[in-house]
């Protein structure tokens, strides 16, 4: 945005000395003024709009602590990239540039020089940063709330779901026979193969599957992949094999370039980080020092949301193939069995004693239950209900509670199918 105001003040420029050397006529809605009335002007704005803009970046800082210290140090990422704090912030910082650049050019003109038509601009920025400066203030205080953020979270997560499955689907030939494949893959597995190891070491968080698929496509190789998004990667470990093993030199040299590594993990493929991040705010809320079970409930609900769009349809498969249909690289994917347990495992641990987590996470498993559908595999939801049962028998001193907790268990048994075969029963 500060290029955007150079680039402006270049072009308003231009016109103002067009205007002054009479090859055109100065536009009737610009402010015409004496040279001093200008640079007063301009003055005034530019200390104006830096001083709003410093009281805007300390809002900011004020906001990043606040976020973490009540939702985790990881939550950092999702308010600094944030897109209405950035534009927020760059349109005051470019009026800023714009109103000097245009006081600079009052001030070395000659005497008859004023540029009437960039300080009518400059006005007209410092009106519309007012706009900008009362949307700032509500969209921090709203952004901040922990109702915003968990939302946010559950946003980020049918995104990257969405971008997986789609980038899936354009690797997908049309006609395969799944026996046929799976033998061939099979049989190309078992055959030896060469190790490429990281050249870096850092959290993986994006892997690059259409130039991957190019790369062994090219020298007639099949790719698996050792670790997922979200995986810490060891300088030296291994990172991918590589069949045949004549084609592990040429892979080498090239699949750096298909990955990205870097200190923290994102959402930009790793599914289980928008997991974990709810699952953390959860827990913090739950933790002695807070005591704010209706934040962990809200977790739970959106956790939910989170499973139920996981369970629709197939998550990718970890195949991708080339144009032929050929299987040229075998990723490690996160498994819908996988997302259920991060959602539900660390909440169970850190709720014991605690009825109403136990009662929202029975009921959460009961609409998961729902959204799969009949024919689907929906044994983990009721290990997961077993663990959750025997942690309200083991930690709920009021039976009341307990019998609570039962009738939740018991709900749940009923959408699996499985009431006869409950414990309780």
């Amino acid at each position: 945005m500060v290029a955007a105001a150079v680039l402006l003040f270049g072009i308003t420029y231009r016109f103002d000395r067009a205007i002054a050397n009479g090859s055109m006529s100065l536009p009737g809605w610009a402010i015409a003024g004496e040279a001093d009335a200008s640079r007063q002007v301009l003055i005034g704005i530019a200390a104006a709009v830096i001083t709003v803009a410093g009281v805007m970046f300390s809002i900011t800082i004020l906001a990043l602590q606040l976020a973490s210290q009540q939702f985790g140090p990881r939550m950092l990422r999702n308010f600094i990239r944030d897109v209405g704090t950035q534009v927020s912030l760059g349109a005051f910082v470019g009026t800023f540039v714009y109103s000097v650049l245009t006081l600079g050019s009052v001030a070395h003109g000659s005497a008859a020089f004023v540029p009437h038509l960039s300080v009518t601009v400059a006005l007209v920025l410092t009106l519309g940063d007012l706009g900008v400066l009362i949307y700032f203030i509500h969209h921090v205080a709203t952004s901040i709330q922990v109702t915003s953020v968990i939302a946010g979270i559950a946003r980020d997560f049918r995104s990257t779901l969405d971008s997986l499955k789609e980038e899936a689907a354009r690797m997908l030939p049309e006609h395969r026979d799944p026996d046929v494949e799976a033998r061939e893959l099979s049989a190309r597995l078992g055959e030896a193969s060469g190790l490429v190891r990281a050249r870096t070491a850092g959290f993986l968080q994006s892997v690059g599957h259409e130039q991957l698929v190019r790369i062994a496509a090219s020298a007639s190789a099949t790719i698996q992949l050792l670790h997922r998004p979200g995986h810490f990667v060891v300088e030296g470990q291994p990172l991918a094999r590589v069949w045949p093993v004549d084609a592990t030199e040429v892979v080498t040299d090239t699949l750096d370039r298909a990955h990205i590594v870097g200190s923290s993990r994102t959402l930009t493929q790793d599914l289980g980080f928008a997991v974990d991040q709810l699952v953390e705010v959860a827990i913090r809320a739950i933790s002695p020092a807070v005591n704010d079970p209706f934040t962990a409930l809200t977790c739970i609900d959106w956790l939910g949301d989170c499973l139920c769009r996981a369970g629709r349809g197939s998550l990718p498969s970890g195949l991708y193939r080339d144009p032929e249909g050929v299987v040229r690289l075998v990723d490690r994917t996160v498994t819908f069995d996988g997302l259920v347990r991060k959602a539900s495992d660390k909440i169970r641990q850190s709720a014991r004693g605690m009825p109403a987590v136990l009662i929202r996470q029975l009921e959460n498993l009961a609409k998961v239950a729902l959204a799969l559908g009949d024919g689907r595999e929906r044994g983990v939801l009721g290990l997961e209900a077993e663990m959750i049962l025997r942690a309200s028998d083991e930690s709920v001193p009021e039976p009341a509670d307990r019998r609570d907790v039962l009738a939740a268990y018991e709900a749940l048994e009923i959408v699996l199918g499985g009431v006869q075969d409950s414990p309780h029963a």
